[in-house]
């Protein structure tokens, strides 16, 4: 955006995360001329991976869970190449064991052990009512 008067572009998105690039998109797609500026060297933001200790292996750097992103409006219009993992998420313990959590509320309470009761009455009941809540999740706001 350019001083008072020459101005070069409709729109400036601060950000080239998935929010910002999905409001430029948005933007340019209803005729916007838009500038997107970025602090990092690369864009994606939170969903940027990056090659940090073993060549060839991708690390995610933020977002550990983009459980969304799957049913995500703009990114089922945009993202060509959109890796679903077969495992959501894993988190590793400081004694060396981990934990993979599934898609299935109950495999997953089933890997808890004795925690897997609790963690069923937390999750069942928003499992339950996913549609519902993605459609509002996913929504104008």
């Amino acid at each position: 955006m350019g001083s008072r008067g020459s101005r070069k572009h409709d729109a400036g998105v601060v950000g080239a995360g998935p929010n910002g690039l999905a409001a430029a998109i948005t933007l340019a797609e209803a005729g916007r001329s838009v500038l997107v500026l970025e602090r990092a060297a690369d864009p994606g933001g939170g969903l940027r991976t990056q090659e940090l200790l073993e060549a060839g292996f991708r690390h995610d750097v933020c977002a550990a869970v983009m459980a969304l992103a799957p049913v995500s409006p703009v990114l089922s219009r945009v993202a060509t190449d959109l890796v679903v993992p077969p495992a959501p998420l894993a988190h590793p313990f400081d004694d060396g064991t981990a934990i993979v959590l599934e898609r299935s509320v109950d495999e997953s309470a089933r890997r808890l052990g004795r925690d897997g009761a609790a963690y069923r009455r937390l999750l069942a009941p928003l499992a339950a009512r996913a549609d519902e809540l993605l459609a509002d999740v996913l929504g104008p706001l």
